[in-house]
C-alpha cells in the first residue's frame, strides 16, 4: 500500500497557487483514476483507489502548509506505512517552473510544510516529488509568491509540471522509485 500525501493550503482560497502543487498533483491523479476526495479524517480529505495493481490512499491535509506533519503522522502511524511507501509531493522554489525533482530522502530546504512533515513523523527517509515554482524576484516578496494568486500564461508552465509530478507517482508505484527517478529528473 503507498500513501501518497500532496501539500498545499485549502483549496477554496488558494487553489492555483503556487504553494498547492502538491495539492494540483494529487487531483491530477485523482482525476486519471476517476476518484474524488468524499472521506475525511486526521485533518484530511483523502480518498483509497487502486493504482497498478497497489492499494493507493492520496490525501490532502487541510491544516494549512506549516502544520501539514500533524495530519501526515496521523495517517502514517493509522496505517503503518514502511518510509518507501510514503510520498510527499510539494512545491519548491529552487527547481525552476515546469520542472520536477525525485528523491528518496533529503532534508526540507526552507519548505516549512516539509520542515513539519520531518519533525512530525521524525525521519527524512522517504521519497518525495518536488515541484518547481521558481524564485520570486525579490526574496522579501515570498510569501505573496507562493500563496497569491498566479498569471494564466504562467500556470501553463506550472500545469507542465504538475502533470509530469502526477506522471512520475504513478512510475514510482508501478516501476520503482530508481526508475522514476532517471526518468523524471
Amino acid at each position: 500500500m503507498y500513501l501518497i500525501i500532496g501539500l498545499g493550503n485549502p483549496e477554496e482560497q488558494y487553489a492555483k497557487t503556487r504553494h498547492n502543487m502538491g495539492f494540483s498533483t494529487i487531483n491530477k491523479i485523482a482525476d486519471k483514476y476517476n476518484v474524488s476526495f468524499d472521506k475525511k479524517k486526521f485533518d484530511a480529505l483523502y480518498v483509497d483507489t487502486i493504482i497498478e495493481g497497489e492499494k493507493v490512499i492520496l490525501v490532502k491535509p487541510q491544516t494549512y502548509m506549516n502544520l501539514s506533519g500533524t495530519s501526515v503522522r496521523q495517517f502514517v502511524q493509522f496505517y503503518k506505512v514502511p518510509m518507501d511507501k510514503l510520498i510527499i509531493i510539494y512545491d519548491d522554489i529552487d527547481i525552476d517552473k515546469g520542472i520536477i525533482k525525485i528523491r528518496k530522502k533529503g532534508g526540507p530546504g526552507t519548505h516549512n510544510g516539509m520542515k513539519s512533515v520531518e519533525q512530525e513523523i521524525a525521519t527524512d527517509i522517504f521519497p518525495r516529488v518536488r515541484v518547481g515554482i521558481g524564485a520570486p524576484t525579490y526574496k522579501n516578496d515570498m510569501i505573496n509568491y507562493v500563496i497569491g494568486q498566479v498569471p494564466k500564461e504562467e500556470y501553463e508552465v506550472l500545469e507542465k509540471g504538475i502533470e509530469k509530478a502526477a506522471d512520475a507517482v504513478v512510475d514510482i508505484i508501478k516501476n520503482g522509485i530508481d526508475h522514476a527517478m532517471n526518468k523524471y529528473n
